[in-house]
């Protein structure tokens, strides 16, 4: 429109935009030639980026002379807004050239015009501009035309800078309207963190500079979230997600294409800012997630602790209440087997009573065990032995169900201050367990190990395993896979019992179809825990 209304051959437009200098232009021959060229510049003193090359043609030091203002004021060129114009371009160029012998006739405008007007314009504190006019005519432009352009300069600068300015508005509107939904999103708690992430991969896109051909994904730990099935890009940008100085993933915006953009690069940098901030708030919401699972995890280990105290109370009292009448039962039958002339049948219901008597106050010792209720007595003892004798009474069992019986005893075992009975306990406890998960036969493989201040008892089994829910309950007191009256759900509970007070730890590894393994861990000196229950004994 410009060109058109001013009736030039050729017009530029130049501007510069922070970092970067670049021009317009437009020429009348060839018809409608358009062009769009980056001007390379170094900083001002200032700090002002000019739109215009400190080296070249003469054109190109003149437009440096014209920003830096460093021109003779007094100069029939130049106006007093310090806009330079001239009608004989040759001529006057030559007084701007780098060499004191140039010639009229080697002077280098990139054309050959004969008027030309460079008209500087303010954009904002720290950019500026410059309209250039081109004419092959002579004479072609006067004073008064001179000013008129200069205004129009001026308003153009106006222009550009208020057209900035609004897309500077847009841009931030939508990065803010894309953090305040993230936030949003975060404050819900009834969101799984799966939907929270899709969600806010899905807020990214409209957020940038290009949405129509943007998209975006989110990888944490080995989950992927993504708006778009496309690998292919053309630009990337991406910023960490950090979780206690942990790298767990990264948030990334892609452009499938490049924009013949003016920046070099494809992202601006409040979208740099946008997507770091943007990490740091999904950071944030899986701390604040981790932190509510460890506090409801303490919560339940509370409750859990409370009920344990209350059944071992509950226990203890019960038990105590049937070992009298399981002492009479028992010595009754005893008695009553003594008895001469006894029938046959008699006999045999007498024994069936005096076993379930036995199995009963078998029952009522691990319920006080349980309870914590029956003194510990410890002494130097050596777990080898403990597994020879417990296997002893095991091996026809096994044999029986079709178990090959591995032993795996160390050597030379340390020797360990602990209770002989109890640990005995423990290791049929194990044992059973692992038999009861063989239905089918398999191996049933026991070892002892020396480690640097403790030794382990392992049991492992081939059998039936364990999934994970079932592991996370099977210390639980009166928990059990087992058919009703198969089981009563206190062996494993004793079991951590006992290896608690010897100061010791359990663990197990179990999956389905493979089988379990067991781990008993018992320190080489006792702990606090340990002598008080010595000093119990001693005051019992």
């Amino acid at each position: 429109m410009l060109l058109n209304f001013s009736g030039c051959d050729t017009l530029e437009l130049r501007a510069s935009d922070d970092k970067l200098c670049y021009c317009w232009r437009y020429r009348q021959k060839p018809e409608h030639l358009e062009a769009f060229i980056k001007i390379p510049a170094e900083p001002e003193k200032d700090g002002r980026i000019i739109p215009c090359s400190r080296q070249g043609l003469e054109l190109e030091r003149l437009c440096h002379i014209i920003f830096t203002g460093n021109y003779e004021k007094e100069s029939p060129n130049f106006t007093n807004n310090g806009s330079f114009w001239t009608n004989n371009c040759v001529v006057d160029l030559a007084k701007y050239s780098s060499s004191k012998e140039t010639s009229t006739d080697s002077i280098d405008t990139g054309f050959l015009y004969s008027s030309l007007a460079m008209l500087p314009f303010v954009i904002d504190e720290l950019n500026v501009g410059m309209m250039i006019l081109k004419s092959e005519k002579v004479d072609f432009f006067n004073q008064r035309e001179i000013e008129y352009y200069e205004n129009l300069a001026q308003t153009i600068g106006l222009a550009i800078a208020d057209r900035r300015a609004q897309w500077a508005l847009r841009e931030r509107i939508k990065e803010l309207t894309c953090l305040y939904h993230v936030s949003r999103l975060a404050q819900d708690i009834n969101l799984s963190l799966a939907t929270f992430l899709q969600n806010v991969v899905e807020l990214l896109p409209p957020a940038m500079q290009y949405p129509e051909i943007a998209s975006a994904a989110i990888t944490l730990d080995d989950e992927y979230f993504k708006t778009s099935e496309s690998n292919d890009y053309a630009s990337r940008l991406a910023a960490g997600i950090f979780i206690g100085n942990q790298h767990r993933g990264k948030v990334e915006v892609y452009y499938s294409e490049k924009k013949p953009e003016l920046n070099d690069d494809a992202f601006l940098v409040e979208e740099v800012n946008l997507l770091n901030g943007v990490a740091n708030q999904i950071a944030l919401v899986i701390e604040r997630r981790i932190a509510e699972e460890d506090k409801n995890r303490l919560q339940k280990q509370l409750i859990h602790a409370d009920r344990l105290a209350t059944i071992g109370q509950l226990a203890a009292g019960v038990a105590h209440e049937l070992n009298e009448p399981l002492g009479s039962i028992l010595g009754f039958a005893q008695l009553s087997q003594k008895v001469a002339k006894l029938p046959q049948q008699s006999k045999q219901d007498l024994d069936k009573i005096i076993t379930a008597s036995l199995h009963a106050r078998e029952i009522v010792k691990k319920l006080l065990i349980f309870a914590r209720q029956m003194p510990t007595r410890k002494s130097m003892t050596n777990l080898n032995q403990i597994v020879e004798g417990g296997l002893y009474f095991i091996e026809s069992r096994c044999a029986k169900e079709g178990i090959r019986l591995v032993r795996r005893l160390e050597s030379d075992l340390m020797v360990i201050v602990a209770d002989p009975a109890q640990l005995n306990q423990v290791l049929v406890n194990l044992v059973v367990n692992a038999v009861q998960a063989m239905p089918k036969g398999g191996v049933l493989t026991i070892s002892t190990v020396n480690g640097e201040d403790s030794i382990s008892l392992i049991v492992e089994d081939t059998g039936i395993g364990m999934n994970e829910d079932t592991l996370s309950k099977i210390f639980l007191p009166f928990f059990t896979t087992k058919d009703v009256g198969q089981g009563t759900g206190l062996g494993l509970a004793v079991v951590h019992g006992i290896v608690s007070s010897h100061g010791g730890k359990i663990t197990v590894e179990s999956k389905p179809g493979i089988g379990s393994r067991f781990e008993i861990q018992l320190p080489l000196v006792p702990t606090g825990v340990n002598e008080s229950s010595d000093d119990e004994e001693k005051q019992s």
